[in-house]
């Protein structure tokens, strides 16, 4: 891994890392609760391939976006 590769994986994780935080603030979840749901999301594999330059948003509108994507996922009927 080079330099720059290392900086921008640095980056993401205090990123993911205020994300988390403020997703369990925000929907009273304990922090592990929100890394759980964060890590296994589409949301932080979008942000991680750099779709749209979510990495730049809010943590305030990417938590939002996380609990909009566990809400969606709530209302899809359950395969068998």
């Amino acid at each position: 891994m080079t330099k720059a590769e290392e900086g921008k994986q640095i980056v993401l994780d205090m990123k993911f890392a205020g994300i988390i935080e403020t997703y369990s603030k925000r929907y009273n979840v304990t922090l592990e609760e929100a890394a759980d749901l964060f890590y296994n999301s589409q949301t932080m594999s979008m942000i991680e391939r750099g779709v749209a330059d979510l990495h730049c948003r809010s943590n305030i509108y990417l938590a939002d976006e996380l609990h909009l994507e566990l809400e969606e996922k709530k209302q899809q009927p359950q395969q068998p």
